[in-house]
């Protein structure tokens, strides 16, 4: 009982606040030459094929795990029944890889005191590497799939492509996280090549984007523009950066979704409004950029900024 807790801990603890969902797909668009979906298939049919299909899910692993860089590990099956998602329950299937090893110290109590000793190559089970867990609901469009994966990109790419061959759904927590990505990468990539902008200028559009984000419920791209960008060249220009985007990802973001506040949250942690200043200062700007003025000082050949502020805290 004690174990079996446990292993519900290792694999489904990382998974509470994973909002991202993913289908299975492949590239020709036929479902079925998904090796993973037809596994997954059959053994939603019936539990009697779980265990061959898991054999076939191992073996599909070793196949694609050819590059030196990834790393050896345990593979687990699992069959979870009345598994959540968005509000309903559905059976479901686990697949979950672990691959970091550690060392533990035991401590051993006894009556005349204690004894150490130590475990190695064991499992921290906070720590789970990869993991995917297929639901079985909307199996047409490629099953609701939540991954975790906790290793670099090349590893990364094994495992939601080769292995699993997943594509993001497309829904508003993703049109929000999208958005917000693509605007902040116009911001502080694009801008400079087209206009002449200074950072502080540029810290005030990331400011107001995120502003938008957390304060509409709906987004609309012209109210968008108009509100945080608001100049007629600028928006030409962050249109067109979206519709490259749109077509270099094969991936639509609409003109319009429901903001999705989770989305908002985790993008807000990634937009740093600051101001660095050779090595010496980073000034943090939350806001009304009148409130900081650019100068130079000819005596002493150097930029400075100066900071208005009503309070000292």
């Amino acid at each position: 009982e004690q174990l079996g807790k446990l292993l519900m801990q290792y694999f489904l603890k990382p998974f509470e606040k994973i909002n991202e969902v993913y289908r299975l797909s492949h590239s020709s668009d036929n479902l079925a030459l998904n090796e993973l979906f037809h596994f997954a298939d059959d053994i939603f049919k019936s539990t009697e094929n779980f265990h061959n299909n898991s054999i076939q899910i191992a073996r599909h692993l070793y196949d694609i795990s050819t590059h030196p860089k990834i790393k050896s590990g345990e593979l687990y099956v699992t069959y979870f029944t009345n598994l959540q998602i968005e509000g309903e329950l559905h059976n479901a299937i686990g697949i979950f890889k672990s691959e970091t090893k550690e060392t533990y110290l035991k401590v051993n109590i006894e009556p005349d005191g204690f004894t150490l000793s130590y475990e190695e190559q064991a499992i921290n089970i906070k720590k789970l590497d990869k993991g995917c867990v297929i639901f079985n609901t909307e199996k047409e469009e490629g099953y609701k799939v939540c991954i975790i994966d906790q290793t670099n990109s090349t590893e990364a790419a094994y495992w939601i492509d080769d292995f699993l061959n997943l594509k993001i759904r497309n829904d508003n927590y993703n049109q929000t996280s999208n958005t917000l990505s693509i605007y902040k990468k116009f911001v502080t990539t694009q801008l400079d090549d087209e206009f002449e902008i200074s950072a502080t200028d540029k810290i005030d559009l990331l400011n107001k984007s995120i502003k938008y984000f957390k304060e509409k419920e709906t987004f609309d791209i012209d109210e968008f523009s108009n509100e945080v960008i608001g100049y007629a060249e600028g928006i030409a220009s962050f249109k067109d950066y979206k519709k490259s985007y749109e077509e270099e990802f094969e991936t639509e973001i609409t003109d319009s979704f429901q903001i999705n506040n989770a989305a908002v949250k985790k993008q807000a942690r990634l937009y740093k409004s600051i101001l660095k200043l050779d090595k010496n200062f980073h000034i943090y700007i939350h806001g009304n950029k009148e409130m900081i003025e650019k100068g130079f000082d000819e005596e002493k050949n150097l930029n400075y900024y100066k900071v208005y502020y009503r309070e000292e805290q």
